[in-house]
């Protein structure tokens, strides 16, 4: 008897894995998403997003349900060891380019219960726990994945045309397609300390980073009665060193002030091994690796887990389109050749947080002193970290190649808000969209219509039209992703220049 057949199988239901079964759903894409826990994995992990990955919990439908449960952060600040600030990066909490709060702090099993509860409404997608995914087999013209019921021991299996391992850093998807991870020389043995707490500490409402090599730390507080500090472990140091209130104290006393200890409630206390890796290869044949199986990315700038959420949505129209026959199949080589280099460079940039933070001993102290004022300065750090905008990606066949001198090919477009009070996530909505500053003509409209995108005339004094007069553009064209793919050529021309791909099935 033949196994049951799925279009896609996904290994791992964390943010990655239900980031992608949900876009899938969205475009009408049946999945099975395997993961080894029966429910949510309780312990805190991942208490940072940004703009753009809370744009894409926008598109998801849980944007509303998300902001219920998470905090806006004013920014960044860099402070040496008695706590004096070197330097701010400061955060408009209301939002900027991406339409939402450019950080967001959070509990992360609280954002996995939304995220299932939200894919239970589609049909196409089903989420199955408690099993642990044993092999995965690349056949001849499908994918084999075995696993095991942990509550019966039963074996089965299931065949895919696709498979999306998003099983986390100690990847079995990774290990069954020959890939390892390549060290980027960075690892710190850090403490992780979770308290709650109805205490109001007096203390700055954004990310603080302590810039000292004897004992750097992070502060943050992540809700209305939750509180999270990071300690950089010393050697011979273990969590087992820390296991109570009492044997925390020395870390806590100078950020506790006045708060009495018996209004503290320790979470959890856990030991996390901080690292900077890259997967050789992300891809073979039918099978592809998101997020932690992928990349992983020191927590300094909080962009590991949106690392992962960025590759689901890179990944999942065109994979939806590949399956519909709208896209040719080359189109999914495009996935690494974009995301991997973005990755890397996201990696870059929290390693050089985490060095600004512990190295070079008094005299990088002093050092730091000097140059932290000016970080803004660094190419890409204070883009990132204050406008939430994230590095361009690179040339593929769905972005214009940089010869062409397309300043904004390859960058998210502005998620501004329209005449309507719609913004532009809301209209274009996993589809193709062409945005022009010029008048479209019935015909122009007619060829979006047929090829099931959409057509964006944003006003004259917009932000979105400044936007692209800066980068000498009258019309792009922009992907399901809301990534700009082309500016070259006229309107006409790039509106019969969109491919066949209809929008999403609902959200």
């Amino acid at each position: 008897m033949n196994s049951p057949a799925f279009q896609v199988v996904i290994v791992g239901a964390g943010p990655t894995g239900l980031t992608a079964a949900t876009l899938l759903a969205q475009y009408g894409i049946e999945s099975l998403v395997l993961e080894r826990w029966e429910g949510v994995y309780p312990q805190p992990r991942a208490v940072h997003l940004d703009g753009e990955i809370r744009r894409i919990l926008q598109r998801l439908g849980v944007g509303d349900e998300f902001d219920a449960v998470s905090r806006p952060a004013s920014g960044l600040r860099l402070v040496d060891s008695d706590h004096r600030v070197l330097a701010q990066f400061d955060r408009d909490p209301a939002g900027g380019r991406n339409g939402h709060s450019e950080a967001n702090l959070f509990d992360q099993p609280e954002l996995e219960a939304i995220l299932r509860r939200n894919l239970s409404r589609y049909p196409e997608a089903r989420l199955r726990g408690n099993v642990e995914v044993t092999d995965v087999v690349r056949e001849e013209d499908c994918v084999r994945v075995e696993f095991t019921d942990r509550s019966d021991g039963e074996t089965e299996s299931v065949r895919a045309e696709y498979v999306l391992g998003c099983d986390g850093a100690n990847s079995l998807v990774r290990s069954r397609i020959g890939a390892h991870m390549r060290d980027l020389r960075f690892q710190q043995r850090w403490l992780v300390v979770d308290i709650a707490s109805t205490a109001e500490l007096p203390h700055w409402d954004g990310v603080h980073q302590i810039c000292d090599p004897v004992r750097a730390a992070t502060y943050m507080r992540i809700g209305k009665t939750r509180y999270r500090w990071e300690f950089r472990l010393h050697a011979g140091e273990s969590a087992d060193d820390y296991r109570d209130v009492a044997t925390l104290r020395p870390l806590l006393d100078p950020w506790l002030g006045e708060t009495g200890y018996e209004q503290m409630e320790l979470v959890r206390v856990a030991e996390y091994t901080f690292r900077a890796q890259l997967a050789n290869r992300w891809r073979q044949g039918r099978v592809f690796l998101l997020g932690d199986a992928a990349h992983l990315t020191p927590p300094f700038i909080g962009q590991g887990m949106g690392a992962g959420i960025r590759d689901a949505a890179n990944l999942s129209w065109k994979l939806a389109g590949v399956l519909r026959d709208e896209l040719p199949a080359a189109v999914l080589d495009t996935y690494e050749r974009e995301r991997k280099p973005h990755a890397r460079k996201m990696i870059r940039l929290a390693e050089l947080t985490g060095l600004t933070m512990t190295a070079g001993g008094e005299v990088g102290n002093r050092v730091r002193g000097l140059i932290a004022p000016h970080l803004h300065h660094i190419p890409g750090f204070a883009r990132m970290v204050t406008s939430g905008e994230s590095p361009p990606l690179r040339n593929s066949s769905v972005v214009t190649p940089r010869v062409t001198r397309d300043r904004l090919a390859g960058r998210l477009i502005p998620n501004d808000r329209l005449d309507d009070g719609q913004r532009i996530d809301d209209i274009v909505g996993g589809r193709y969209a062409v945005i022009t500053l010029e008048l479209p003509t019935t015909s122009d409209r007619a060829a979006i219509r047929r090829r099931g995108g959409v057509i964006v005339c944003p006003a004259p004094d917009s932000e979105l039209s400044r936007w692209m007069r800066r980068g000498r553009a009258s019309t792009l064209v922009v992907r399901p992703d809301a990534t700009v793919r082309d500016g070259r050529g006229s309107l006409s021309a790039l509106c019969a220049s969109l491919p066949d791909f209809a929008p999403s099935v609902r959200r």
